[in-house]
């Protein structure tokens, strides 16, 4: 509730009308320019995360990973081995392989047995942290 001048109220509905019920209308109106743009520029991006997906995939079943090929989204869920928890596992690729990926428990009981990648980081990174994990293979537990 807010008492006062008219003038401030309206301006702090404004405010608060951007904050908690809403979108924001420069947001509303960004996304009405991005829907009436081309495509170009959203393939051109898909494609260049479609082949960092498929390169990742590809990586992690050599590796004995199991990996369903996501439809739509920057993460690969990969299935970690028997014996590991997803924090023991997110661990084992830090300390042998130098890799950073985040453990599934982390995201509820659900991602349990799964460890979580991402596909934003930069192409360089992506490629230095999977030629770490080519040839490696994963102590049994």
């Amino acid at each position: 509730m807010a008492v006062g001048n008219s003038d401030m109220i309206n301006a702090l509905m404004v405010v608060k009308s951007n904050l908690d019920s809403g979108i924001p209308n420069a947001v509303q109106y960004m996304g009405i320019e991005a829907l009436k743009a081309s495509d170009k520029e959203i393939d051109a991006r898909n494609a260049i995360y479609q082949k960092r997906r498929d390169r990742v995939i590809n990586t992690l079943n050599k590796i004995g990973l199991n990996v369903v090929p996501p439809k739509a989204s920057l993460y690969i869920w990969a299935k970690i081995p028997a014996g590991y928890t997803s924090a023991e596992f997110a661990e084992l690729l830090l300390e042998e392989k130098n890799v950073v990926v985040t453990a599934g428990n982390g995201y509820g009981p659900s991602g349990e047995g799964y460890v979580r990648l991402s596909l934003t980081i930069s192409e360089t990174d992506l490629e230095e942290g999977l030629s770490r994990l080519e040839g490696w293979e994963i102590p049994h537990k």
